[in-house]
């Protein structure tokens, strides 16, 4: 089922620790993607489903520099075949020692309408991609280029990405603590519960900011708790 406008547009509203509480409520507890950090955190929110790319270790006789010039180098290819509105997401296996991709390609999937890139591995012209207006992210920089110890083979085939299975058509969702990961058939029941626990959040804090405990406040286990925030959801028109 393709990611809605709708899903899209209310993921871009909610955290992914929020996320995270939503999927763990699912029995989901391994969504969030590790050691992968923003390398631009004035953005907005990242969402778009996932396609990606699988790296392998690179074997010397396979891949000297000439091979890029194959028109059907699979990294080459994937970067022109990302949808517009999708998720680039690369299988690095947490190697962050050669680049996973740099400025150019990066530059690529931007103007070509795509929503950002993942990588468990590194990005080489980090301080470049960092300035673009173009969510990335990355485990931390990394200058050589991804052929000293990758070599680019499967494109949006499942992979594993920061220990998180990630399948082609996951809903991937980027903030400024992290990625996650939202299984397909579960985006747009997650979107709206994570849409309402947003609110009741943003209730609570206010509440907290005026001095008020949090014992019956969160959870909401006195019913003045449920009551209050009844009348702050129509006050806010939330």
């Amino acid at each position: 089922m393709a990611l809605s406008n709708s899903t899209r547009d209310k993921l871009k509203t909610v955290s992914t620790a929020t996320l995270c509480s939503a999927l763990f409520k699912r029995g989901l507890r391994n969504q969030f993607i590790q050691n992968v950090y923003p390398l631009n955190t004035n953005l907005p929110n990242m969402v778009g489903e996932a396609f990606t790319l699988r790296y392998i270790p690179a074997r010397e006789d396979l891949n000297p520099m000439t091979v890029f010039q194959n028109p059907n180098h699979p990294q080459r290819v994937a970067i022109e075949q990302c949808p517009a509105g999708a998720v680039m997401v690369f299988d690095s296996r947490k190697d962050a020692r050669a680049a996973s991709a740099g400025s150019i390609l990066i530059t690529r999937l931007m103007v070509r309408g795509v929503a950002g890139a993942v990588t468990d591995g590194g990005f080489r012209d980090s301080p470049e991609i960092a300035a673009l207006p173009f969510p990335t992210y990355h485990q931390r920089p990394s200058a050589p280029t991804n052929l000293t110890l990758h070599q680019a083979l499967d494109i949006n085939v499942p992979i594993g990405c920061g220990d998180v299975a990630v399948f082609p058509g996951d809903v991937i969702v980027g903030d400024k603590e992290g990625v996650f990961v939202i299984p397909a058939h579960l985006a747009d029941e997650v979107a709206d519960d994570a849409v309402e626990m947003t609110a009741f959040e943003d209730f609570v804090t206010e509440e907290v900011l005026k001095g008020r405990a949090t014992i019956g406040l969160y959870p909401p286990t006195e019913q003045k708790s449920k009551d209050d925030f009844a009348v702050w959801r129509q006050a806010k028109g939330r």
